[in-house]
């Protein structure tokens, strides 16, 4: 190796595509000095290697490490090493451990993981015992600017994204989520018709629910209330008592009807509506209205798709379910309408600028 001055790491060797890869353990502490973002914005993205870093990311990661410093858990970043690099097999027979010097001078660029990499510099001024910790870094060797483009696609392109549901149904760590699994473990009908994997149900999916949905819904009643005992109970009552005593729903869960026919017809299993729901609950909650009043109030609402007091309001021009924070406001004012709960001066005025933008001046929900 030409250079005098040189990093030396412990390293596994592999073969991909006929090209020499390694991968090292690397310190916390050195992350941010080691590895290199090209963060000049002002260059078009086809002179970049990744895309920009997204500043509203980073502090979301570092609280991440942070709060579970027990248990937190990163996958590889992954980097291109511009410059001279040594690998020497610790011997003959075991030729893919060894041990990798990289140059100083060289630079070292990440090709994915800049978002954790900025993570753990800011979790690091906040508590600096990260410091000895490690994370596994992917190294290639890098070819110039087209080959470096191409591995951030390549890593990037066939990527999925987990679903929400599955997500919220593997997370111990998330109270609302725990909630929310053991309300539908506890109900036999609330899980046999809850879709525990996808965000979103197929047009002919037997379920009626989704996780995520059902999640959302209970964080619009948890909302700033402290999570104990006693919101617990009472989130659990009132999905209880909507699945057992909700009109619209019991022709599907006596199976009388599917839960496509139902979907195609009604717009109460739909998300805007269940969190609607929920930020009603918040209301029952926090005022200490029974419940039995909020089942009446459903009761008596039209939730037929063609209800013209949905259009806008749930559903927009083209048929498709609206699912904003607009909609959710503006749904639960014609349910807190039919329970007797007065409307707040901005509900109000939300619920008149409605009516005028909307044109729809038929108050038959509110009566």
């Amino acid at each position: 190796m030409n250079s005098e001055f040189f990093y030396s790491f412990p390293a596994i060797r592999g073969i991909q595509a006929n090209r020499e890869y390694y991968v090292i353990m690397c310190p916390l502490k050195i992350i941010s000095k080691l590895f290199v973002f090209n963060e000049l914005e002002q260059l078009p993205p086809e002179f970049r290697a990744q895309r920009i870093v997204n500043e509203n990311r980073i502090p979301e990661i570092a609280d991440y490490i942070l709060n579970n410093k027990k248990d937190y858990v990163f996958s590889s970043l992954t980097a291109s090493v511009d410059g001279e690099i040594n690998y020497s097999p610790i011997n003959k027979e075991n030729k893919n451990n060894g041990i990798l010097k990289i140059s100083m001078d060289s630079k070292l660029l990440i090709n994915d993981g800049q978002h954790r990499k900025y993570a753990i510099k800011e979790a690091l001024k906040a508590d600096p015992s990260f410091g000895e910790e490690t994370i596994s870094i992917v190294i290639f060797v890098d070819e110039g600017l087209k080959r470096a483009q191409q591995i951030f696609s390549d890593l990037n392109k066939h990527a999925v994204n987990v679903s929400k549901s599955i997500g919220i149904l593997y997370d111990s760590r998330d109270e609302i989520a725990k909630i929310t699994r053991k309300i539908v473990n506890s109900n036999n009908k609330l899980h046999q018709y809850t879709d525990l994997e996808q965000s979103s149900l197929s047009k002919y999916s037997p379920k009626l629910f989704t996780l995520s949905n059902l999640y959302s819904a209970n964080k619009r009643i948890i909302q700033k209330n402290k999570i104990d005992k006693e919101l617990t109970n009472f989130i659990e009552e009132f999905w209880n008592k909507i699945i057992s005593e909700f009109n619209d729903w019991k022709y599907v869960l006596i199976k009388e009807t599917s839960a496509y026919h139902h979907r195609s017809e009604s717009i109460s299993t739909y998300g805007v509506v269940l969190e609607a729901f929920g930020l009603t609950g918040y209301k029952l909650y926090t005022d200490n209205i029974e419940i039995d009043n909020f089942i009446d109030g459903i009761n008596k609402i039209n939730w037929r798709r063609d209800n013209k007091d949905w259009m806008f309001r749930v559903i927009n021009h083209n048929g498709r379910i609206l699912k904003n924070t607009k909609s959710i406001k503006l749904t639960s004012n014609i349910i807190r309408n039919r329970i007797g709960i007065e409307l707040t001066k901005k509900e109000k005025a939300l619920e008149s600028e409605f009516l005028k933008q909307s044109g729809n001046m038929s108050r038959d929900n509110f009566k």
